[in-house]
């Protein structure tokens, strides 16, 4: 059976590419870590060995920095301020030859990341920061449309449509882990834009709620318009009051 040091020894093998990325990070981590985070988010997902030299030189990382790394890295991609939306990934430890590595898997993201304020996409074995052109930035948009239909865009739904005591209780769901969330002072359009449930269809340049968005907030008969085989809560609700939780969201902007 092939065991997990194989695995790592046959990706450093084959070099980095596409889906795969070396980073040195002996003492700290790379600066450019978080542009690779944020292409292989855009891009198709990826793996970055934290450990690795370009050449495929496995120099491991310095004992006394892992746990300061692990830290460093776990804080950086949950801050809007370095990664845009935050994200979350898992940093493994793993041995090899006798060092240790960081292994991230980075999997694929429906929505489109910005890291710094820049847009990374990943082409071979670079990042590629597309900000300025505007085709790629399009075509990046259209691909997650066409990949994800939660990023539909329904132009003709406004914000006041949905139902708000569910975006309250999202502020208050986000309130509870950090009180000083920056949803707390946002208005519900700027809040459902920072998590991208309000968005801009890269094609007709239509703005409006997108279908997460409306699987969300939107009450139960404006729901069962857009999702006719949806049927939200259960017979002993009344319309309009569904137990719907909106969980798992993340800022986009503040």
């Amino acid at each position: 059976m092939e065991t997990n040091e194989e695995r790592i020894l046959d990706l450093i093998r084959k070099g980095e590419g596409l889906n795969l990325e070396f980073k040195t990070c002996r003492e700290r981590l790379n600066r450019d870590v978080y542009e690779t985070v944020c292409a292989f988010l855009n891009r198709h997902g990826g793996t970055i060995l934290l450990g690795v030299q370009d050449s495929g030189e496995i120099a491991g990382i310095a004992p006394d920095a892992l746990a300061r790394i692990r830290k460093d890295f776990v804080t950086a991609v949950n801050n809007p301020q370095k990664l845009i939306p935050p994200t979350y990934l898992s940093i493994d430890e793993v041995a090899v030859e006798g060092k240790t590595l960081l292994r991230i898997y980075v999997p694929e993201s429906s929505q489109v990341h910005r890291c710094n304020g820049r847009i990374y996409d990943r082409n071979e074995d670079g990042d590629l920061d597309i900000t300025d052109h505007t085709a790629q930035v399009a075509l990046l948009y259209q691909r997650k449309q066409a990949t994800y239909s939660e990023n539909r865009v329904y132009p003709y739904i406004r914000v006041e449509d949905l139902r708000r005591d569910l975006i309250e209780k999202c502020r208050r769901i986000v309130r509870i882990d950090n009180r000083e969330h920056p949803w707390a002072d946002m208005d519900d359009l700027r809040l459902l834009r920072s998590a991208q449930l309000y968005q801009t269809d890269p094609l007709t340049r239509e703005s409006g709620v997108t279908l997460a968005g409306v699987l969300l907030f939107a009450p139960d008969q404006l729901l069962l318009n857009i999702c006719p085989a949806h049927r939200p809560g259960s017979s002993s609700n009344t319309a309009g009051s569904s137990p719907r939780t909106p969980i798992g969201l993340t800022v986009s902007e503040t």
